[in-house]
């Protein structure tokens, strides 16, 4: 919902630290955050929180970095888009995970497969949504994104995910409570989705 806003915000904040970088590699700033989500990951499992939540901070700052990186040296490309979204879905899937397995119930179980499958249904409504909109010439670069392709926007996006998920770490106890609201806020979000594409796709 925020997405667009904070790009600009990211872009203002984060590009005097790139600049003292002008050699790096953006793929390299890419690894470096999956190497932190896979930290906070290791952390949940042995319940240490604040380690946890330091780590998923971090990777959410490297995450940003990369792309940052890559459009101030000019060398934004397709397969930087692609492994940066790749890892942020492995990280988006760990943490959850690491919640429940650190601190495992029947009820966190269930409300865990819920919450992914709700996941998996979104990553394919915007994915998809995209695709098409890339495919007639009305994705990202004609309206002037900094993404690799078009992100439809819902009312859960990037900026909704690092809040949320920063949520579940601080109050752990309560993560059954908060997948089942990020779950309902995911579902709005796919049928945001779906009344816009039939309200604008049907007969093209």
């Amino acid at each position: 919902m925020f997405d667009n806003r904070m790009r600009q915000v990211k872009e203002t904040v984060f590009q005097p630290f790139v600049a003292c970088f002008p050699q790096l590699p953006p793929l390299v700033l890419t690894l470096i955050s999956l190497l932190f989500g896979l930290f906070a990951f290791g952390a949940l499992l042995y319940q240490i929180h604040w380690l946890a939540f330091a780590a998923w901070f971090l990777n959410r700052v490297f995450d940003a970095l990369d792309g940052v990186l890559a459009r101030w040296q000019g060398s934004q490309s397709d397969l930087g888009g692609y492994l940066d979204i790749l890892v942020d879905f492995v990280v988006y899937a760990m943490i959850p995970i690491g919640l429940v397995w650190g601190k495992p119930s029947a009820i966190g179980y269930v409300v865990l497969a819920i919450m992914l499958a709700a996941f998996y249904v979104n990553a394919a409504s915007w994915m998809y949504l995209s695709a098409i909109l890339e495919k007639r010439a009305v994705g990202a670069d004609s309206r002037g994104e900094q993404t690799t392709i078009t992100m439809p926007a819902g009312i859960v996006g990037g900026t909704e995910t690092v809040i949320i998920y920063g949520l579940f770490i601080m109050f752990h106890q309560w993560y059954v409570y908060l997948f089942g609201l990020m779950t309902f806020l995911v579902v709005i979000t796919i049928l945001q989705r779906f009344v816009w594409a039939v309200k604008n796709l049907d007969g093209k």
